[in-house]
Order: structure tokens, then C-alpha cells, then sequence
């Protein structure tokens, strides 16, 4: 057990020092964002996104992930060289969106109200998800929450800047009481549940595609308590590249009637 969670907590340390040492030089970040004509220009995307089990993993000499494999199709097709830095927390994402550090997050961003208020500009929705509440079995911990008004009063902890806090503050007024949320820097959703499971956090609130991929390396969870309905994720550009922006649109349209997309959803989610 102490492997396995160890394992995920070092997960975040190399996403961390990788992006360190593929991100671009200070001068270069002061562009600004670039639209399709500049990108294509250059012959090469810039993109970010998350490191886990399902965005984007290294495994012995070969990168995997549902986004990694999806936007490479997208370069691939548009004749870029595809550079992408994995990066945990989403408000850094954004920042290099806005400085031109990247081009395009790919990555499961969760489509409300509040983000549509954002810089960013979202593809249409690749997928639909809910998020779940990660937690200890009931036969393995007497802190065991059987719905969500029991909730009340408790502290879930999220990954820093998810836009899921969002959900859980409506879920706090539906409820009629205070869920105290915490937000973890560095950690996505498998170091999450890694802290859960070794009982460093007794719950902590998750996307349930990568809880439910990572739930064999932690028997003792339980991911059965659902916080949301199904929500649309997309990715995401600035609002200063329309272009690319109708460029990855289009695109994807055509791609998601594809088999080789549903044969890449077969593969990274669970039916």
C-alpha cells in the first residue's frame, strides 16, 4: 500500500520537474497568445495538459493519455510538431494560455458558467463526466458518508483551482449547510485519492473517469457517492485565438464520428 501511494505522490513531483524543464524561456513567454496562422507558421502547437492515467502518462519509453493521443491526432493531421508540458494545477494552465507559454490546454476542463467567464474559450464538449466522492469503505472506516446531505459540515478536499468547487458550494445551498472545501497545490485527482486511501484526508471530491482507471491501486476506496450530474468537458484556447478555436472545432466534429475516437474513449474510460 505504501508503493502504491507513494507512487502517485511521485507522479505529481515529475509532472511538476518535467514542466520545468519544457517550458519555454522567460523571453518567449512575453509573446502573447498566438492564433492558427501564427501556430501553423511556426509548425508546432503548444499544449498543456494534466498528468494522470487518463490526460497524458509516461510508461518505461512511451507516453500514453486519452488527450495526449487526441491532440496528437490534431497535429498530426495539421502537420505540427506537437510540444507538450505537463502542468498539475489548472490556474497555471490558464496563466500560460494568456502569456503564450501554450496554445492550447488539453485537458479535462469542466464547462460551467463561471469558466465560460474566463479567458478561456472552450472547444465544443469531447465528453460528458460527473464528479465523485472519493472516500474509505464503510467496512474499513466508520467515517463512511452514505449520501450527500452527510456531507454537512464535512471537509472534501479538490486539486487547486478546479472549477468543481464551483458544484460544491451549490451543493452546500442545496443541502441547506456548509461543506468545507480545501484545495490541494501540486496534486490532481490520483495523488488525491492516494492521500485518501493512507488516510492523510478522509474524503477529497473527483473526476470519476481517472477515479475509476486508478481505483484497482486502491481497493480499500469507495467512488460510489456521486456529487454531480454529468457535465460537459472540453478543452480550452484564449479568447484571442477564434481561429484556432474554429480550427480544433471542426476538426473535432469530424474526428468524434470517427471509429478511431470511440475505439480512444474504449480504451482510456470504463463502460
Amino acid at each position: 500500500m505504501k508503493r502504491k501511494y507513494l507512487k502517485y505522490i511521485i507522479m505529481g513531483a515529475i509532472s511538476a520537474t518535467i514542466a520545468t524543464f519544457l517550458l519555454h524561456p522567460h523571453e518567449e513567454r512575453k509573446k502573447g497568445p498566438r492564433d492558427y496562422k501564427e501556430i501553423i507558421a511556426s509548425g508546432e502547437l503548444k499544449v498543456t495538459t494534466e498528468y494522470n492515467s487518463v490526460s497524458y502518462y509516461v510508461k518505461g519509453d512511451s507516453i500514453s493519455g486519452f488527450h495526449y493521443e487526441l491532440v496528437q491526432a490534431f497535429a498530426k493531421e495539421k502537420g505540427l510538431r506537437l510540444n507538450i508540458c505537463p502542468e498539475m494545477k489548472l490556474e497555471n494552465q490558464i496563466n500560460g494560455i494568456n502569456n503564450g507559454t501554450y496554445d492550447l490546454i488539453a485537458n479535462s476542463i469542466l464547462v460551467t458558467s463561471e469558466s465560460k467567464d474566463s479567458l478561456l474559450a472552450f472547444t465544443i464538449p469531447i465528453f460528458v463526466n460527473k464528479q465523485i466522492l472519493v472516500q474509505r469503505k464503510e467496512k474499513t472506516d466508520s467515517l463512511f458518508i452514505h449520501n450527500q446531505l452527510e456531507l454537512a459540515g464535512k471537509t472534501v478536499y479538490i486539486p487547486h483551482g478546479s472549477a468543481v468547487s464551483y458544484r460544491i458550494r451549490n451543493l452546500s445551498k442545496e443541502i441547506g449547510d456548509t461543506i468545507i472545501v480545501k484545495e490541494i497545490d501540486k496534486y490532481g485527482t490520483e495523488q488525491l485519492m492516494a492521500m485518501v486511501a493512507h488516510g492523510d484526508i478522509d474524503y477529497a471530491v473527483c473526476e470519476s473517469g481517472i477515479a475509476e482507471t486508478s481505483l484497482p491501486d486502491f481497493p480499500q476506496l469507495d467512488i460510489g457517492t456521486e456529487i454531480s450530474f454529468n457535465q460537459f468537458y472540453a478543452w480550452g484556447v484564449n479568447k484571442q485565438s477564434p481561429v484556432l478555436l474554429d480550427s480544433l472545432n471542426l476538426w473535432l466534429h469530424n474526428f468524434m464520428q470517427r471509429k478511431a475516437f470511440s475505439d480512444l474513449l474504449h480504451k482510456y474510460q470504463r463502460d
